[in-house]
């Protein structure tokens, strides 16, 4: 990955990695005779040692999360910071999501880049019954707690069972002049995701 001073700011917005294929960070051919399970540690040893967020969703899990971001492809989180919360919008772009802050599009538009992009990879979904995922993160912005923060609020929103949570969602994709922003908040309050993020920077403040 490039470091970040030779990141062209436009640049970011189309992936920090271009082409990051799942063949690039494992041998695909290695693990056909693997089971799920050993795939899994594989994976995430391999990213153990590195400062990312990675998951291994399950083949349900991320069928639903996919099937919803068809018909809605972007979506708003809150990143608890120090002085309240920063709003983030997630775009889906095939099986990237990419993550800009809401104040850089306001201020960019369509050139604002992204900070956090997640990757997706399906390739042993339907033979494993599972889809990796690795992200890249503009570290000047964001660090691995924040986008971790971020990440888990895709399965929050995008992989609930609660129609309360998911129709978030649609309203800011269907009936946008119907969205509440604090209701985000509130979602994120609820499911306790932030918590141990605000607790850590109160304990940076000292």
């Amino acid at each position: 990955m490039e470091k970040t001073d030779t990141l062209g700011k436009q640049s970011i917005s189309r992936g920090f990695t271009k082409d990051k294929t799942l063949s690039s960070i494992l041998n695909i051919e290695m693990v056909k005779d693997k089971t799920a399970e050993e795939i899994k540690q594989i994976w995430q040893q391999y990213f153990a040692a590195k400062d990312t967020v990675y998951a291994v969703i399950p083949k349900e899990k991320f069928d639903l999360i996919w099937n919803r971001a068809q018909s809605c492809p972007t979506f708003l989180c809150a990143l608890p910071r120090r002085e309240g919360y920063e709003f983030f919008v997630g775009q889906w772009t095939g099986t990237e999501l990419h993550f800009t802050a809401l104040i850089n599009i306001q201020t960019r538009g369509d050139t604002a880049a992204s900070q956090l992009i997640l990757y997706h990879y399906p390739e042993l979904k339907e033979e494993k019954g599972l889809v990796l995922m690795t992200a890249e993160m503009d570290s000047t912005f964001l660090n691995v707690a924040e986008a971790q923060c971020i990440a888990n609020q895709v399965q929050l929103f995008y992989g609930t069972d609660r129609k309360e949570t998911y129709g978030l969602v649609e309203t800011f994709n269907l009936r946008p002049n119907e969205f509440k922003y604090m209701s985000v908040i509130a979602e994120l309050e609820q499911s306790g995701l932030g918590a141990e993020l605000k607790c850590t920077q109160n304990q940076d403040k000292t």
